[in-house]
Formats: C-alpha cells, sequence, structure tokens
C-alpha cells in the first residue's frame, strides 16, 4: 500500500474557489502530497450547460488520473451537482463531491430553515435542497443563484462598491426567508465573508469547505489511505489560464509559489 498511500490526492475547482478546500484539507493533512487543477479557461461554470460540465469534468479527471492521484476533491460544488452521478463509477481512485457528504451533516444541525447561495447551475439541480431534505424532510430550504459572485471573486474585486451591492442584493431575497442558517454553497463565496457579514452575524454563514475536510480525513483513514510520511507533502498547482491572476486571487487564503498553465483544455 505505500506507493498509494504516497500518491497525490488531487483537486479540481472552475478557478480559484476550490483553494477554500484545499486550504482546509492540508491544514490537516500536511503530510500529503496535492495537485489541484483550476479550470479558468471555462470558468465560470455556474452558467455553462451539463453536457460541458461533464466534458469539462472527464478531461480533467483524465489528467489527474495521468498524476497517478490516489483520490479526487471535487471541490467544486456545480460539478458535484451536475456531473458526479455520472462519473462517480467510471475511476478507479476515490472520488468527494463536497455536496452530497455535506448535506448530510448540515441535515443533522437542529435547524428548520435553511437558505442556500449557488451557482445558477448548482441551483437548477436542487441538488442541495434534495440531499438535505433526503436526510431531513422537515428542513425548508431556500436555494438563490449568485451569477456575478464567481467573477467577482476571480477579478479579485471582493472589496468594491459594485461587489457589496451583489451582494447587498441576494441577501436581502435571502434574509426575508429568515434562515437559521445560510450554506456558502460554491467554494469561491467564502472569499465574499467580510462583505457578507455586514448583513448577517458571521454564524449563520456555513462554510461548507470546514466540514468536508474533515470527511475527507475519516474517510481516508477508514480506507487505510493516509499518507504515513513524517515530512510535510508536496504540491503542484495547474491553471487552464491566467496563472498570474489565479495566483494574486487565491492568495486570500493560500500563497502559490509556481503555477504553470495547461494549453490542452
Amino acid at each position: 500500500m505505500t506507493r498509494l498511500n504516497n500518491s497525490p490526492i488531487g483537486f479540481f475547482d472552475s478557478g480559484v474557489g476550490g483553494v477554500t478546500v484545499f486550504e482546509q484539507v492540508k491544514k490537516i493533512l500536511p503530510n500529503e502530497n496535492y495537485i489541484y487543477f483550476g479550470d479558468t479557461k471555462n470558468m465560470p461554470y455556474g452558467e455553462k450547460t451539463p453536457e460541458q460540465l461533464l466534458e469539462f469534468a472527464v478531461n480533467i479527471f483524465d489528467f489527474l488520473k495521468n498524476k497517478n492521484v490516489k483520490a479526487v476533491v471535487m471541490a467544486c460544488n456545480t460539478t458535484s451537482a451536475v456531473v458526479y452521478d455520472k462519473i462517480k463509477d467510471k475511476y478507479h481512485f476515490e472520488i468527494y463531491p463536497i455536496i452530497q457528504p455535506v448535506a448530510k451533516k448540515i441535515s443533522q444541525m437542529p435547524v428548520k430553515k435553511i437558505g442556500i447561495f449557488a451557482t445558477p447551475a448548482t441551483v437548477n439541480s436542487h441538488c442541495y435542497k434534495k440531499e438535505l431534505q433526503k436526510n431531513n424532510p422537515d428542513i425548508e430550504v431556500l436555494e438563490i443563484p449568485c451569477p456575478s459572485w464567481v467573477k467577482i471573486v476571480e477579478n479579485g474585486e471582493e472589496k468594491t462598491e459594485s461587489a457589496r451591492l451583489a451582494v447587498k442584493e441576494k441577501m436581502d431575497e435571502m434574509l426575508k426567508f429568515s434562515p437559521e442558517k445560510i450554506v456558502l454553497g460554491c467554494t469561491h463565496y467564502p472569499y465574499l465573508l467580510d462583505v457578507l457579514t455586514e448583513f448577517a452575524p458571521a454564524n449563520i454563514f456555513i462554510n461548507p469547505s470546514v466540514e468536508f475536510a474533515g470527511i475527507i480525513k475519516e474517510d481516508l483513514w477508514a480506507k487505510n489511505l493516509l499518507n504515513q510520511q513524517d515530512m510535510k507533502g508536496s504540491e503542484e498547482f495547474y491553471v487552464s489560464a491566467n496563472p498570474e491572476k489565479f495566483k494574486k486571487s487565491a492568495s486570500l487564503f493560500y500563497q502559490i509559489k509556481s503555477i504553470p498553465t495547461l494549453k490542452n483544455f
């Protein structure tokens, strides 16, 4: 099992959003080796068709397969919602979608009304609502699409007045529902927490990345796939376009040293 245990864990997202998941996982599993792919050429995923999303995911999974990964973390709510069921049995490595296990955990919380901010594709799939109510039929769920938020984060515009207005518009709509918790159902959205907390207390927001990291660690341990090396693990970052822009935007959560661009995506 040594070679497999030492094999890297792959991550992918449409851009910097998945760094919020990567950062949480690396914090609790520092000895693992990591490969991260940001599909910045094709972002935002939330506006793409299911057919496009499947094509993107297959290309990325094949790339990570060639990197001999032992697991792939779908650090992207949109592909977890739209693609996971179509791809989960096609590869030999472990696959971790963010929505399904996290929604199960959230459904066990003592709350009756939960709001979801997500991309249009995730909202249209109703994946969060289905998964939450599958585990707890009594939960009321309001899903609100936020199509502009990913671009705000990718362009590093979190502190602009236009970003504040875009967040305020959606928060006004959400707060009419009187949610007890609000799930940030896109891994880009934690970058907007400073703005979001202008309109509601910080403890109302759920960043799925934190819970998701614990779920991944627990499952890798149960399957005897944790890396047993004593030294700090390695990391590789790749993007399909705009590496410097990616590094700058990701810096709120993680400092990336080098990042090549892959031209085949």
